[in-house]
């Protein structure tokens, strides 16, 4: 096979350099070729080793394999249907129009950095989507199709990521490229935009179960019977939970509340009652392990207790059982100061004294 090289410049230039200059000249009539060219000091080592590459670049066409310069996304190991793709006739309905936040990828096919991040972008985008209920989305937008949007945003070089809020001007990413920092970027800005959780009163099964399955951890309090501490001694204990769910609402816990007494089963399965009440306990209901808070039941120490679950410190044990307990279907607190039982009067007027008297 032989190349006819007249006419044609051998330019030393960097792969970053190729990117950028492919993008900007945008002509289907125009093949750009980059060639990777080992070290070579003189211009018979160039040509050399620019056939050598090319040959291989031909070879890999004929037999049907695509190089490593191919005009296509390079297929990534993790799934990328969590990924949403936009383009110029659905973006303004599903970004601008929608309530959700939005994190923009704008890639060239050929960009090896957009490469490199794909398999990232792909698993951040699950973890995502689990995570904050499908309120973050990650997508991706292909410049080189849909060049409407990437003039509209002034898309230069790739990938270049976007943040968009309702309402507001998009910013650009600036954060790491990996899943991890993707992710961790993710719930920066679902929390920053999200309610403190929901504090549930465990009422049947079905508000453990949604707490605890439907989250990593859940965090379960038990609170001093009503009539312990009456209505204002509850809700300062409720007041000290919402402050502290909404501190670590990024963390994505449920977050439920019992009364003393009202579900054993849940209290002896977590060891609960040994440190009096109030009590509280964070369950890991994939491994079914818990952590029992040692120290007080105020901020200080709940929140103690909570950043050494963050950082993996602090003592674990299994859930007695190995699995949720049964949960006592109950009423709901109607806020009031709990009320004494209303002894019955006993009516003796049937009972004959003076039998009993005989039998003493």
């Amino acid at each position: 096979m032989k190349f006819d090289l007249s006419g044609i410049i051998f330019i030393p230039v960097t792969f970053k350099f190729v990117e950028q200059f492919a993008f900007l000249l945008q002509q289907q009539t125009i093949t750009l070729v980059y060639l990777k060219v080992k070290c070579a000091r003189t211009s018979q080592a160039i040509v050399d080793s620019a056939l050598n590459s090319l040959r291989s670049m031909v070879k890999s066409r004929l037999d049907g394999k695509s190089s490593g310069s191919d005009h296509g996304r390079q297929q990534s190991s993790g799934s990328k249907k969590d990924v949403v793709e936009l383009t110029d006739d659905n973006f303004d309905k599903n970004v601008l129009d929608g309530d959700d936040i939005w994190m923009v990828e704008f890639f060239a096919p050929w960009c090896g950095h957009c490469k490199n991040l794909e398999p990232e972008w792909a698993a951040a985008a699950s973890d995502v989507k689990e995570q904050t209920k499908g309120k973050v989305k990650l997508a991706a937008v292909d410049a080189t199709v849909h060049q409407e949007l990437a003039s509209r945003y002034g898309i230069r070089g790739f990938p270049t990521i976007k943040i968009f809020r309702k309402g507001e001007e998009p910013e650009d990413y600036n954060g790491g490229r990996t899943r991890s920092d993707i992710v961790a970027s993710a719930l920066d800005l679902f929390s920053e935009n999200a309610p403190p959780p929901e504090l549930l009163e465990i009422l049947n099964e079905d508000v453990l179960k949604k707490a605890c399955e439907d989250f990593q951890l859940c965090i379960i309090s038990v609170l001093p019977h009503i009539l312990d501490t009456g209505a204002v001694g509850r809700n300062t204990y409720l007041d000290v939970i919402r402050r502290m769910a909404d501190k670590y609402k990024k963390k994505m816990w449920g977050w439920v509340w019992a009364e003393a007494g009202a579900q054993m089963d849940l209290e002896s399965s977590l060891g609960i009652g040994g440190f009096g009440y109030p009590a509280m306990a964070a369950i890991n209901s994939r491994k079914m392990k818990f952590a029992l808070l040692k120290g007080s039941f105020s901020e200080q120490g709940i929140h103690e207790f909570l950043r050494d679950l963050s950082m993996g410190r602090g003592s674990t044990a299994t859930v007695g059982g190995g699995a949720l307990p049964k949960i006592n279907r109950v009423e709901q607190w109607d806020g009031k100061d709990g009320e004494l039982p209303i002894e019955e009067d006993i009516d003796l007027s049937d009972v004959d004294l003076d039998d009993i008297k005989d039998e003493l």
